[in-house]
């Protein structure tokens, strides 16, 4: 399936670089009549989106929701189908010398639990990684956005690297307060046979023992396993796509057809994934570790798994989990971005926001 024609110019600017409530406001380049007005540059560094047909209008409420569902989609549902792993991996970090390998731990989970037991825990799983991933996509197109249009256009593509990360951290830090409480049962669940059979029993049961607040014991090492994760998804992750357009794609982006640009995504995720999991494994050990033992604190992980084991143990099995899983996510997530009409995720800067910013030079100069 091919964009229409008409939005193929579109597709050649970042979303996060332009507004179409500015589309009035379009400035020709090609004449060379003066440049735009201070006023219509100030108020907002956004240039002017392509006069287009569009399910959805850009930064309007529908588009925002767009990127909740799609965030909501596309780590709610990786993340499910992945908890054979998850449930290994927890486990690996919890009691290495039982599970001590990733062939030998399906094997022990396979003899204790049957096939059944794969996908203990999968309902926290789901709502919870549901709840942080509406939360993720949503705010962090949103902060994109509101970065970028406090900086202005020049330092907002100068430094688009930070725009991507300062985003994607402040999306993060609310996401993972909704993923939280789920995260806390979930691992309780998966880590403690008998404890509970899901979330409708483990959750009370949990309250009980550790009440509300032990719900949100393990939110700081959530944050430290999943802001540093997070932006270095996001940030790595469009700046790969941008690369692969550039040197790795013979053709410009605006010709490819869709299958061939969400198989970008699914690349520039994946390879992003890889890194994700590298800088944010300590985390994820420190916050198995806490959530599985009552009244234990960072102190005694660190202790009791080694500053060695802190960074290695499960380390191989979360690079393949989180890179399949990150790929799989930004596949979800731009597929159904194209379904309702969005252009996908990153890409070349465009041509017209470098003729807009020489325009703004050319004004400060005189010229």
């Amino acid at each position: 399936m091919e964009f229409p024609a008409t939005s193929r110019q579109s597709l050649l600017i970042p979303g996060f670089l332009y507004s179409s409530s500015l589309t009035k406001n379009a400035i020709d380049f090609g004449n060379p009549s003066p440049p735009p007005s201070r006023d219509v540059v100030s108020k907002s560094f956004a240039i002017p989106a392509p006069i287009e047909p569009r399910k959805i209008e850009m930064y309007s409420s529908s588009f925002y929701a767009a990127a909740t569902i799609g965030g909501m989609l596309s780590c709610g549902l990786t993340h499910t189908a992945v908890t054979p792993l998850d449930l290994v991996k927890c486990n690996m970090q919890i009691d290495p010398s039982k599970y001590k390998s990733i062939s030998s731990g399906f094997g022990v989970l396979l003899k204790e639990q049957g096939l059944k037991g794969f996908f203990r825990g999968w309902v926290p799983t789901l709502l919870g990684y549901s709840a942080q991933g509406a939360c993720k996509y949503g705010f962090y197109e949103f902060f994109k956005k509101y970065y970028s249009d406090i900086v202005g256009p020049e330092y907002a593509t100068k430094y688009k690297t930070l725009i991507y990360a300062a985003g994607s951290a402040s999306a993060e830090v609310i996401a993972d307060v909704a993923l939280c409480p789920f995260e806390a049962v979930k691992v309780r669940v998966q880590t403690q046979p008998g404890f509970a059979r899901g979330l409708s029993d483990g959750l009370p049961k949990f309250v009980k023992s550790e009440g509300y607040l032990g719900l949100y014991k393990g939110i700081v090492p959530l944050w430290g396993r999943q802001i540093p994760y997070t932006m270095v998804k996001f940030a790595t992750f469009e700046n790969i796509v941008e690369l692969m357009y550039k040197h790795v794609i013979p053709t410009p982006k605006d010709q490819c057809s869709n299958i061939q640009q969400l198989g970008v995504s699914f690349a520039g995720g994946y390879i992003a994934g890889v890194f994700c999991a590298i800088v944010s494994h300590p985390a994820d050990n420190l916050v198995s570790f806490l959530n599985n033992s009552k009244g234990a604190t960072v102190g005694d992980a660190v202790k009791n798994l080694g500053l060695m084991g802190l960074f290695t143990r499960g380390l191989p099995l979360r690079i393949v989990m989180i890179g399949t899983l990150t790929g799989a996510q930004w596949l979800i997530y731009d597929s159904f971005k194209v379904f309702v009409g969005l252009p996908t995720t990153g890409g070349v800067t465009p041509p017209l926001l470098l003729r807009l910013l020489n325009s703004q030079r050319c004004k400060k100069n005189g010229r």
